[in-house]
């Protein structure tokens, strides 16, 4: 079994740092792998708590009287230079339940309101994000979106769009622009499944 000796903290930053680990392959070969995490400080990485407590939160939100249309939003991200699809998202605050930073999250971003549905806590849980390079974890919240979209409690950083998609909208989407993989899948699922959350229901 492969075996971390020791890490090192690279990066001292608010939002994400870069941590090196000194570790062993299965074969007790040297490795120096590199990890992003969401963690302040060694002692709060998944390696230390193995814990999922959740770093952030997605919002899967259903818009409309007939619920037939997706909250998004297209969002300008440094990585890509470029727009790209998401699912409103954010980080949970310090002391914050997450359906909470949810609600949060929407109306900050959009300008809406959440109303959360009942889910399955198999399908809230926290999963994890991209393990071959960083430890976060996020939980989805679903729910219904309401109101009037309003951007004015952007922050400056924050470059966006809000789109209310419906399933003609979505396959173009799908099929012409950048999309989130955790987005991207739901999406899916919404053009297929005659009621969207009916998965969310306890077997």
């Amino acid at each position: 079994m492969p075996e971390i000796k020791g890490i090192k903290k690279l990066t001292n930053s608010k939002y994400l740092n870069l941590y090196q680990l000194d570790a062993r392959n299965r074969k007790g070969g040297k490795v120096d792998y590199y990890v992003a995490s969401r963690a302040k400080e060694i002692s709060d990485m998944k390696i230390s708590t193995r814990n999922q407590k959740p770093d952030g939160v997605l919002v899967y939100s259903l818009y409309g009287e007939k619920r037939d249309r997706v909250v998004l939003v297209r969002q300008y991200r440094y990585t890509l230079d470029d727009y790209i699809y998401e699912f409103p998202a954010g980080l949970v605050e310090p002391g914050e339940e997450f359906h909470q930073a949810a609600a949060r999250e929407l109306k900050e971003e959009t300008g809406l309101d959440f109303t959360p549905v009942k889910a399955d806590p198999m399908y809230e849980k926290p999963y994890f994000t991209t393990i071959g390079m960083t430890d976060e974890c996020c939980a989805t919240v679903y729910g219904y979106a309401s109101g009037e979209i309003d951007k004015s409690r952007l922050e400056d950083s924050e470059d966006l769009d809000i789109v209310l998609a419906d399933k003609n909208e979505i396959r173009r989407i799908l099929k012409e622009e950048r999309v989130a993989i955790m987005c991207a899948y739901m999406l899916m699922h919404f053009l297929t499944d005659e009621e969207p959350f009916r998965f969310l229901d306890a077997d």
